[in-house]
């Protein structure tokens, strides 16, 4: 099924939608070759990669997702645990035939991506981090000192007030604060489909996070799961969400992740830098 003139146009994209475990879930896919999945953070969707796709089509088969209550896919009343948002990615990838592909995320597409690699690591190939530290604790008091980074959330997080922020221009701020790199055009097509169900998709996003998650987290849930898949962690220097003191704490505890500090780059870094994310992706495969 193709998109039309609903979804912004980028040169070589096409659009149509699947049904992921009994999820309607939208995708965009350009090129042909080795399997790329690539999955976007909030408050963006497909959209991120308008920049990347096009170097990496004429190399491997591109294939973006909307995750679970953002895009153009479906927007359960629940589900909105990175575990579930794993699991749709995986019944994606049964739905497309593909026992097994390279794998992107950036901010929360990162984190779910980290899942997918310790979890299930017989689908991955490689995996290209962005924006993201790994979804263990850094075994350092510093890491809890660094807590006020993450603050943002709370507001997003408050019933019923956080999607009524998000529809208000939290969404829009977070992308005008985090980068200098979108037009008013790319914030409008980003934040057209964060409204009604949509933002109260992020809502509940953030809520999961904070309430079931972040806990069992730094409590150690994934520590004693090894990184088997050779992973690339690129982080921002100017990214503000991220402390680079304690990334590199996180990133010394598996030897099969690299990590990579760019500079000049804050948290929306695909976005600013979508030449160095694709040269590092392809030599990186």
């Amino acid at each position: 099924m193709t998109g039309g003139d609903s979804f912004s146009h980028v040169a070589g994209v096409e659009h149509r939608f699947l049904n992921a475990g009994g999820l309607r879930m939208h995708l965009a896919e350009a090129g042909e070759g080795r399997p790329i999945v690539m999955l976007h953070g909030w408050p963006q969707h497909w959209y991120l990669w308008r920049r990347v796709m096009p170097l990496l089509a004429p190399h491997a088969r591109v294939l973006c997702p909307d995750l679970r209550g953002f895009g153009w896919t479906d927007v359960p009343g629940r589900g909105y645990d990175r575990e579930t948002m794993a699991q749709d990615v995986l019944a994606l990838l049964d739905e497309l035939g593909l026992d097994r592909v390279d794998l992107v995320g950036h901010d929360w597409g990162g984190w779910i991506g980290f899942l997918l690699a310790l979890r299930r690591p017989e689908r991955i190939g490689c995996f290209v981090a962005l924006s993201i530290v790994p979804p263990w604790p850094s075994g350092d008091r510093r890491g809890f000192l660094e807590a006020w980074r993450i603050a943002y959330q709370i507001p997003l997080a408050l019933p019923k007030l956080g999607r009524r922020a998000v529809e208000h221009g939290l969404a829009q701020l977070a992308l005008r604060a985090g980068s200098d790199a979108f037009s008013e055009g790319e914030i409008e097509a980003f934040t057209d489909r964060l409204k009604g169900e949509r933002a109260r998709a992020s809502e509940l996003l953030y809520r999961t996070f904070l309430l079931r998650e972040a806990v069992p987290v730094l409590a150690g849930r994934y520590a004693r799961l090894p990184l088997e898949v050779p992973t690339l962690l690129l982080v921002g220097e100017r990214d503000a969400a991220i402390s680079t003191q304690v990334v590199r704490e996180q990133a010394a505890r598996a030897d099969a992740l690299e990590l990579e500090l760019v500079p000049e780059a804050g948290h929306f870094i695909v976005d600013e830098k979508p030449g160095l994310v694709a040269d590092r992706t392809l030599g990186f495969f």
